[in-house]
């Protein structure tokens, strides 16, 4: 109940005028008086019910929605609704409550309107995530003549953001230029947002740099945007020039860093964003510590990941499932399994996120039964339903095993759709195992889900190649050129001295180029001495044996090792990135160089991490 001035009002039903009746004869004792002045003509209540400022206030002071229509009886009843000032305060509660039937009734209902009744009613949509009727009522808005404001447009381009229509996104941009709103932040803040999240960051870029005035959320969502689209580079310059700007970054901001951190693989950005972090005395909670353990999981430092993870005094289902994750990228399936008991017996359950890590863990470490054993217990025990991440898992970690059968029995048996990722596993599988007819099964599911992919094809020809079926090699490159598409070619990344080196298979553009390939020359000599037989199979072209020689010591991963080697210091660790996976003889020349050089090179290539040490693989060659 809602007591103003000793009148008291109770809800009966949505009717507001049947409500404030209702609600006056309530507060009778007298069954025959009441039904008396439920007839009567409705009088004003209060001596000052013509203030308006007494029904805002009375709505401000409202505790919940029966309160709020209250007060509209009240409204309606002493015949102020006619007030704008009043109607958009009660339009702005039932849209603040998410009441939107009421708002809406409210809204088609009012003589008169100005924009902030339009903004509230636009922004009421927005929120509940009603996008359809939101972008109606702005379309309502620009028909009917009203000049859209900085409140109301920032709402609409969240529409285009949220569900990434970069065509409308452009038409309200017009809008905003059109009526000379670009100057405001908000708005503007909200289209760098809105191009952000649509991928097309340079659009965003353009107008994030051309703003006079960037505040920090600003700032923070352009160096968002870069990390999301795989430029964690440009992410950590923009940080740079944040500081340097004098803005100082929040815990959303930070999060934001260290996830472009992650994403580049760049230790020593990661060593310079943690002593910032500590500087700055940022509290390791649950979402900073554990995107924290993130970045230095995918910087190849599992010590240090778990390090921040035993520090942590909080930790959620999030936290405990990034720690198996991160032992699962590197290879350690065991102590995987071992923080997935810790966490049950800490009292927290696991769920679908736990699960994927646990079983990716498996599946990349060779443990099967436990696999399989995990994936039984998800819903026996824990009420988990398999989703088709799940799956992939399993029939990655069946596939590596060479137990094919199983996985395509798997596959045909389950009852999710089947997304690209699944099929993509299976035809991994038979690459290791060299099951052509398998093979040709997977690639036809894939094109009919992604035709435009060349990845597929060029996995299939790869297989191919392998068989030596060169003629159905030759086919697969006809397909693709009839396509127009394009094999995604092998980069290697490495960080030397604060700066990221990128190389290319046959690379020769580095300024060290002659010392590169004399290292690796030399190292060619030593390798074959400690034993090193270089495997041409991997080389996936028809010609002669000392040409595929020369491919293969041109990699993109052994130049940038070469590079390490000649570019630090002897003993510190070589750090390199893929965008590929890592072939297989390139795998074993690392383990060769890892022993005759007594350097540890941990390479992170597109599905995990290999950690070289003594002439040694973390992976245990299972990969």
């Amino acid at each position: 109940m809602l007591k103003l001035k000793n009148q008291t009002f109770l809800v009966a039903n949505h009717d507001i005028l049947r409500l404030y009746l209702f609600s006056t004869a309530a507060i009778m004792t007298d069954t025959r008086i009441a039904h008396t002045r439920i007839h009567k003509e409705p009088q004003p209540l209060l001596s000052h019910s013509w203030d308006p400022k007494f029904y805002v206030t009375a709505l401000l002071c409202s505790r919940n929605i029966s309160h709020v229509r209250e007060v509209h009886a009240q409204v309606v009843v002493n015949g102020m609704l006619q007030n704008l000032t009043v109607a958009n305060k009660l339009l702005y509660m039932y849209a603040q409550r998410r009441v939107l039937g009421d708002a809406y009734a409210l809204f088609g209902g009012m003589g008169e309107r100005d924009s902030v009744t339009w903004s509230v009613m636009v922004g009421g949509f927005v929120n509940v995530g009603d996008f359809t009727n939101g972008f109606a009522t702005f379309r309502e808005l620009i028909r009917s003549g009203v000049t859209p404001d900085i409140y109301t447009l920032p709402f609409v381009i969240r529409i285009c953001r949220d569900m990434q229509d970069l065509k409308m996104g452009r038409l309200v941009h017009d809008i905003v230029l059109k009526h000379g709103l670009l100057a405001d932040k908000f708005a503007c803040a909200a289209l760098v947002d809105m191009y952000a999240k649509c991928k097309v960051v340079d659009d965003a870029r353009q107008l994030f740099d051309k703003m006079q005035n960037r505040d920090l959320v600003t700032w923070t969502v352009m160096i968002g945007a870069f990390a999301e689209c795989r430029n964690a580079d440009e992410s950590l310059v923009l940080f740079d020039w944040m500081i340097e700007e004098g803005v100082v970054p929040d815990k959303v901001a930070m999060v934001t860093i260290v996830n472009a951190c992650a994403k580049l693989g760049a230790m020593y950005r990661a060593s310079l964003v943690r002593y910032y972090i500590c500087r700055n005395k940022f509290s390791l909670d649950v979402i900073l510590g554990t995107a924290m353990i993130d970045m230095y999981a995918k910087c190849g430092c599992i010590d240090s990941a778990r390090e921040i993870f035993d520090r942590m005094q909080v930790k959620n289902v999030i936290t405990w499932s990034a720690m198996i994750a991160a032992y699962g990228y590197h290879g350690h399936g065991r102590k995987a399994i071992d923080i997935f008991h810790m966490m049950l017996n800490s009292g927290v359950s696991p769920n679908v996120i736990t699960f994927v890590s646990l079983l990716y863990a498996c599946s990349h470490s060779g443990l099967i039964e436990e696999g399989l054993r995990f994936f039984s217990l998800m819903w026996d025990e824990f009420a988990v339903r398999a989703d088709v991440k799940h799956y992939t898992c399993m029939v990655d970690l069946l596939g590596r095993a060479g137990r094919l059968d199983e996985a395509l029995e798997l596959v045909e048996s389950m009852a999710v759709e089947k997304d690209e990722r699944l099929w993509g596993a299976l035809l991994g599988a038979c690459r290791i195992h060299g099951n052509i007819d398998l093979a040709e099964k997977a690639v036809n599911s894939l094109l009919e889900l992604q035709p435009d992919n060349a990845g597929h094809y060029v996995l299939l020809s790869n297989i191919y190649a392998r068989a030596g079926r060169w003629k159905d090699v030759a086919k697969m490159r006809d397909m693709m050129s009839q396509r127009r598409l394009k094999k995604v070619p092998g980069l290697t990344w490495i960080e030397v001295d604060n700066k990221t080196y990128e190389f290319s298979t046959g690379d020769r553009t580095h300024p060290r180029s002659e010392k590169i390939y004399a290292m690796l020359e030399s190292l060619g000599k030593k390798l074959e001495l400690a034993g090193y037989v270089p495997d041409t199979n991997f080389v996936l072209h028809d010609v002669d044996e000392e040409v595929k020689l020369g491919m293969l010591y041109s990699h993109s991963e052994k130049l940038a090792i070469a590079f390490g080697l000649i570019a630090t210091a002897d003993g510190t660790p070589i750090r390199i990135t893929k965008n590929l996976r890592v072939c297989g003889d390139c795998h074993t020349f690392s383990k060769f160089v890892s022993a005759i050089t007594q350097r540890v090179i941990i390479v992170r290539d597109v599905n995990r991490f290999h950690h070289f040490r003594e002439g040694t693989c973390s992976c245990g060659d299972y990969w």
